[in-house]
């Protein structure tokens, strides 16, 4: 499909409270003007960035797992978000996708938000993901991977990188700058989704979710208010662009390793 429609939310989110954090979002969605072919929801879309992982972590046979399914089905669009999931003891901050038929693809965010001690209470993943979506590669990531330009490089395997976040407003600066610099470094579209209001730690969040071209101009911007935004990308004007400015092909070849250099990172 030449075209992808990409429909971004971005709100407020009740802290510690799944249900009606699902609901909300239930009223927005249901509200769309567009029919999108992927709807992207905020980092922890059930909870808010919280490091009560175990209070509040559910299975992926769980109700906010479901929920998704069921509102990916119904709208006709494939859903993503991440949200606290619990394997074996471990806990993840999980990007989930779940597609209209009911298939759900993950990634287990990457970078754990030190300054917050998140690699304290959560694993970190240790694969980067693709996911296909109408011919589309698409690339997930959550929040802290946006200041990682390694883990979101482009060796030619995917057109569009997907963030979500709970991005605080002492860095908007950043915010905003990385994900154009993400954007125009890897010739990929980028749908960035971040959070507005307060969380229950009193941290203030000021949105600035957008989706971004390659050329980093801002397609659809959020600004500082809730709702939903959306967006018509161009897979065949990308191509033309690779085509005539192939930056790609000078990029420098490179292999991942964690941070203690101990192990050797999957990438696709």
């Amino acid at each position: 499909m030449s075209t992808l429609n990409v429909s971004i939310v971005q709100t407020e989110l009740h802290w510690h409270d799944a249900e009606r954090n699902l609901v909300h979002f239930s009223k927005i969605v249901a509200q769309r003007e567009t029919e999108p072919h992927l709807v992207v929801l905020p980092e922890m879309f059930t909870t808010g960035f919280t490091m009560h992982a175990r209070e509040n972590a559910e299975r992926m046979d769980g109700r906010s797992v479901a929920w998704m399914i069921e509102e990916a089905a119904n709208t006709g669009a494939a859903l993503c978000g991440s949200l606290i999931i619990e394997v074996d003891g471990e806990y993840y901050n999980r990007f989930i996708l779940a597609h209209p038929n009911g298939f759900v693809e993950y990634y287990d965010k990457r970078h754990l938000f030190r300054l917050a001690g998140e690699h304290e209470h959560y694993s970190g993943g240790t694969k980067a993901c693709t996911f296909l979506l109408n011919g589309w590669r698409i690339r997930p990531m959550v929040c802290y991977d946006l200041r990682f330009p390694v883990w979101s490089r482009n060796r030619d395997d995917y057109d569009l990188l997907v963030y979500v976040a709970n991005w605080p407003e002492r860095r908007h600066l950043a915010w905003e700058t990385l994900i154009r610099a993400r954007a125009i470094e890897n010739l990929a579209y980028v749908a960035a989704v971040n959070r507005i209001g307060k969380d229950g730690n009193d941290i203030r969040y000021v949105g600035g979710s957008a989706i971004v071209d390659y050329l980093g101009k801002n397609i659809v911007e959020l600004s500082n208010t809730s709702g939903m935004a959306s967006a018509s990308l161009d897979m065949a004007e990308m191509t033309k662009f690779r085509q005539q400015f192939p930056f790609h092909l000078d990029a420098d070849e490179f292999s991942l390793l964690s941070a203690g250099g101990e192990r050797r990172i999957a990438l696709p």
